[in-house]
């Protein structure tokens, strides 16, 4: 099983930004578990929402071909704890890209307040020994951005819409076909 600390995304402007919410539950084991006596979503997991969020947008700009990782936190602060029944709000903004990597800022709020800013840099993979290396399975990620709806909202800086990537709809065919 693969964690998601995106729920869906409510904005996505392809090279530009993005913003994405996150509701913390008390059904979610880490929230209940991880610190007995302090029922709270831990920071670590929305450092890691806002780099899915922000991994997303950087990869987006290669229909999701280059292995995009997290290669450094350079800052972090957040202000508050996120508890059971708060609303995370992610806004991510690619501040600049380059050949081998990208510089995404952001900010969270919890229902509508400040929470914290980050500042996060991206690595592509370009080592030939990560050549053949798929760090998601095709179709199994096209449909976690499809569930985080990423297509549904994603625009073009022109306002067109975001298309699926040809090769993610042809790895979803041939799944459908051997299941």
């Amino acid at each position: 099983m693969r964690w998601f600390w995106v729920d869906r995304f409510t904005e996505f402007v392809s090279g530009e930004r993005a913003t994405a919410i996150k509701a913390v539950s008390l059904s979610e084991e880490v929230v209940d578990e991880y610190a007995p006596g302090r029922t709270c979503l831990p920071a670590s997991l929305i450092v890691e929402g806002m780099a899915q969020a922000g991994g997303l947008l950087v990869g987006q700009l290669s229909g999701f071909t280059d292995r995009i990782v997290l290669a450094k936190i350079m800052s972090v602060n957040f202000e508050m704890d996120a508890y059971p029944g708060d609303t995370l709000t992610f806004e991510v903004e690619l501040q600049s890209q380059e050949g081998i990597g990208a510089v995404v800022n952001g900010t969270t709020t919890i229902d509508g307040k400040p929470h914290g800013k980050i500042n996060l840099m991206f690595a592509k993979l370009e080592d030939e020994r990560f050549t053949n290396v798929e760090l998601f399975e095709p179709a199994e990620f096209c449909r976690m951005i499809r569930l985080m709806r990423l297509f549904e909202v994603g625009v073009n800086p022109d306002g067109s819409p975001i298309e699926v990537p040809p090769h993610m709809v042809e790895a979803e065919k041939r799944w459908f076909i051997k299941h």
